[in-house]
């Protein structure tokens, strides 16, 4: 029924077809996750809320935002791409998260939390504007919920009362369990079943009494009202302008079509709230719903997932345990991601000294800000991608105060399969624009060792310590790190190559290729990525047939232009060439395939050399 099912046949369908179809969905989406790869619980969880809008609304007239979009899998089976899953998140393949290039389906862009209410907000208001006719629905999770913008975008709504039709699915979880006051505040409404109980009895008494006058009606309506603030306080949501309803079963699709039609009638903002269960429908997932929340290839017919490799986020976990034993000032802050940046052990050790804020980044490095100008040393990793999403804070409350604020960059570069809006490969150009930072760069675990241990008990001021996703390692031995320090790990006579983190491995592959035709090779590192080292640069430039900067970050403000700009000031004459990547949103496939496509593979790198000198 799935592949070449089109929305207007779907619409066709009836209750018990539709049920039919979710099982279908959630088996496919199975079959299909476990060879990929991909967010698998949080599409496990909205496969009946996502059957049901695409049963209710008119799509794609009708605009459908997703906040993050992890969750869009099923809309994308629904929008005639069940067909291309086999090549979600795969060089060349479907994205994992809506793409307006890909399909008239997805209506924007997205990657980030908490943005959905604000471009909904938007497309509804250029809907007005241009006199059409359509609705704009965003889809959003409670843990978008901890993060600022959200609430911004619902002031505005509620304020100037734009149509629009909000779905909050609630499965009490963003990737690990929600944190905070609106947690808490969702789950007091989840479990108040004295006015819902009250509640569903006034709507069957309304549901049968005949047409006997509108006054009647809302004279009822009122008592309900009345009723609702009796028992149970006013939701957020109704505060801030917006028709609640709900809670609703969000695996219930009778009641989450007649409520979806319901909103869809209504003529002001409007808010679903949806109950799901992350990773309905697959025991692993259901049991375990953080480790599926996204997953490489498993199993399916057991659920078993992979064994975990060491990885810099595991080594920055277990080296921040250690340095907090005898550093009693230390404090971790996670922005809803104990797990991904390896903060878990750290959480149980020492709780009192550890902080999730949720999905906020913007208020963690603020609060950071905070506990280091009392006198504490907040450590708060981030990865590269979600860094972004903090950069004034860095800026103007952590840099322009010297603050010791300690930033470990995670999934720095290139991430692979969850694409542009997750590729961390701008971290090096906009944190070496702030005064007072620092920036390292790690190429191994031991590296990254030495310098989070330097970070945190002997720097002074903001700190950022860049790593990949992973595990990627060099070959060198570098256990060595000195703050400013260059290095020479390999001496040679024709070419020089300068580079740092990860890049450090391409170097050395590079070197062995020429090497064979017999072309000397110089490498050296800088694990100190700014500010830089000139006097090791200009040496490391001196008597070079070809001078060339490998970095895992965009070119515009990277590592090669900062490195260029030395040599020119110095008046040093050299051939000169920096690889890195295209200040252009880069696709997503595996780490490997990105190299290769925008030529910072091994091999492509060689041949440049060899034709230039």
């Amino acid at each position: 029924m799935i592949k070449g099912l089109t929305t207007q046949e779907l619409k066709k369908l009836n209750i018990d077809e539709l049920n039919v179809l979710c099982s279908e969905i959630r088996e496919f989406l199975i079959e299909n996750v476990s060879k990929t790869g991909g967010h698998l619980a949080p599409n496990l969880g909205v496969v009946e809320l996502t059957v049901a809008i695409h049963k209710v609304f008119d799509l794609p007239k009708d605009k459908l935002v997703f906040d993050v979009g992890h969750q869009s899998y099923v809309h994308k089976i629904l929008s005639g791409r069940a067909e291309e899953m086999n090549t979600l998140r795969q060089f060349g393949g479907i994205s994992g998260f809506p793409k307006r290039s890909e399909s008239e389906f997805d209506a924007f862009d997205t990657g980030h939390s908490s943005t959905s209410v604000s471009a909904a907000l938007g497309m509804a208001r250029a809907r007005d504007l241009s006199g059409e006719k359509h609705n704009v629905i965003a889809l959003f999770g409670d843990g978008a919920l901890t993060g600022g913008e959200i609430y911004e975008a619902m002031n505005d709504a509620g304020h100037t009362k734009t149509p629009l039709t909000l779905i909050l699915n609630d499965n009490a979880m963003s990737i690990s369990k929600n944190v905070g006051a609106v947690s808490k505040h969702l789950r007091k409404i989840r479990i108040n079943r004295v006015y819902f109980s009250s509640k569903r009895k006034v709507s069957l008494f309304l549901n049968k009494i005949p047409v006997i006058g509108k006054p009647i009606r809302i004279f009822i309506e009122k008592i309900k009202s009345i009723l609702r603030r009796y028992v149970l306080t006013t939701t957020v949501f109704e505060d801030l302008g917006f028709k609640y309803i709900g809670p609703i079963d969000g695996h219930n699709l009778k009641s989450l079509i007649d409520c979806l039609e319901y909103a869809k009638s209504e003529n002001k903002p409007v808010l679903l709230h949806v109950c799901t269960q992350k990773g309905k429908g697959y025991t692993p997932a259901e049991k375990d719903p953080s480790s599926f929340h996204g997953v490489g290839s498993f199993d399916a017919s057991d659920g078993k997932l992979p064994p975990l490799k060491d990885s810099y986020s595991m080594q920055f976990g277990k080296t921040l345990i250690d340095i907090a034993k005898d550093n009693k000032k230390v404090i971790a802050i996670t922005c809803a991601m104990p797990d991904g940046t390896g903060l878990v052990e750290f959480s149980k050790l020492y709780k009192d000294r550890f902080f999730d804020v949720g999905i906020a980044e913007q208020h963690g490095v603020t609060f950071a800000a905070g506990l280091a100008a009392s006198g504490f040393v907040p450590v708060i990793p981030l990865y590269s991608t979600f860094l972004q999403r903090a950069y004034d804070q860095t800026l103007h409350d952590v840099c322009l105060q010297n603050l010791h604020v300690v930033f470990p960059v995670d999934r720095a570069g290139i991430v692979g399969a969850d694409g542009e809006t997750h590729q961390g490969v701008y971290d090096v150009s906009y944190l070496s624009t702030m005064p007072n930072m620092t920036v390292l760069s790690a190429s191994s675990f031991r590296q990254l060792d030495s310098m989070l241990r330097y970070a945190v008990n002997e720097h002074n001021g903001p700190v950022a310590i860049r790593y990949p996703r992973g595990n990627t390692e060099t070959a060198f031995d570098t256990t060595d790190f000195e703050y400013g320090k260059a290095y020479t790990r390999k001496d040679g006579n024709d070419i020089s190559i300068i580079t740092s983190g990860r890049m450090l491995k391409r170097a050395e592959e590079i070197a062995d290729i020429l090497e064979t035709d017999g072309i000397s090779v110089r490498i050296t590192e800088l694990p100190t990525v700014y500010p830089l080292n000139e006097d090791a640069i200009i040496k490391a430039s001196e008597n070079a047939k070809l001078v060339i900067t490998i970095e895992d970050n965009v070119k515009s403000g990277g590592l090669g232009e900062h490195i260029a700009e030395v040599l020119l000031s110095n008046g040093v004459n050299c051939k000169f060439k920096a690889f890195a990547f295209p200040t252009e949103p880069i696709v997503h496939g595996t780490v490997d395939e990105l190299d290769k496509k925008y030529g910072m593979d091994a091999q492509s790198i060689a041949e440049y050399i060899t034709k230039e000198i």
